[in-house]
């Protein structure tokens, strides 16, 4: 069985508090788009295997979040031995959620081949022990995410004839590092409000927390949302905690891997 585990963009992010548990809460819109990991699974005889090609991670095959999926899975149901190929093409470190879309496009694999009967909400709830974001993969349809991440609501937003222009400079932006740099508060306007404006009013209202300081730290970043914007992009944020930024333009641009150099770029018609 061969499933196709998206990205995601997010669309603001308000860093709104810090919790008991260290954690942090958060306000933001998780949007899927068009680009691809590709995951295959195959009912063997022996012994499981899993091999991941393409885009290279930094971690082991039992690390891997499609092993830990697994992992999880076998704890509540009994499963044949299998083959595994991950073929990443969606890169790490990005803020697109790489990672998670695989853990929870491999939960729903599972279930949907091995007829497990899992429904949705407690897939939702199984992957949420392996990421904030995982359970958005679930459904996979444009969400407000409040919580940590993982209280999701459905929102009515779409960026549909819209160009995504996407952009990742060779730049690991960890988790920690994007946090480290954050004073919560809570914001003036709420997403929800500043989404219902036309595309075009975004840009200086639609904001990510997390560029104020990243912005600083890893200037690269930020010279590539200001390209984009040069370039025609109506609207240009960072994703999540980066270091992936993206743009959102009437057309596509031509040539458009030329003009940001050393980085890996996409475009995709949403």
């Amino acid at each position: 069985m061969l499933v196709y585990p998206n990205a995601k963009i997010n669309l603001g992010l308000h860093v709104t508090g810090r919790r008991p548990d260290g954690y942090h809460d958060i306000e933001t819109v998780f949007y899927p788009i068009p680009l691809m990991d590709a995951l295959e699974v195959k009912e063997i005889s022996g012994d499981t295997r899993f091999r991941q090609t393409g885009a290279p991670l930094d971690c082991s095959s039992e690390d891997n979040l499609v092993m830990r999926a697994l992992r999880l899975v076998e704890t509540h149901h009994a499963l044949p031995a299998m083959d595994i190929h991950l073929l990443k093409h969606i890169p790490s470190g990005a803020g697109l959620g790489g990672g998670s879309s695989d853990a929870a496009f491999m939960v729903r694999l599972l279930n949907e081949k091995f007829q497990l009967g899992m429904s949705a909400s407690l897939m939702r709830q199984m992957v949420s022990q392996l990421g904030a974001d995982c359970a958005f993969f679930i459904e996979n349809s444009p969400m407000l995410a409040t919580g940590i991440g993982n209280q999701l609501s459905p929102i009515d937003i779409s960026l549909s004839g819209w160009t995504l222009l996407l952009v990742k400079p060779n730049i690991h932006v960890s988790t920690r590092e994007a946090y480290a740099g954050i004073t919560p508060r809570q914001p003036e306007r709420s997403l929800s409000e500043i989404l219902n404006l036309p595309v075009e009013q975004w840009q200086g209202s639609l904001h990510n927390d997390f560029e104020d300081s990243i912005f600083v730290a890893h200037p690269e970043i930020a010279a590539i949302r200001d390209r984009l914007l040069d370039l025609g992009a109506v609207y240009a944020a960072m994703s999540g905690s980066g270091s992936a930024v993206f743009g959102l333009l009437r057309a596509p641009i031509e040539h458009a891997e030329e003009k940001f150099a050393d980085c890996f770029v996409r475009q995709r018609h949403l």
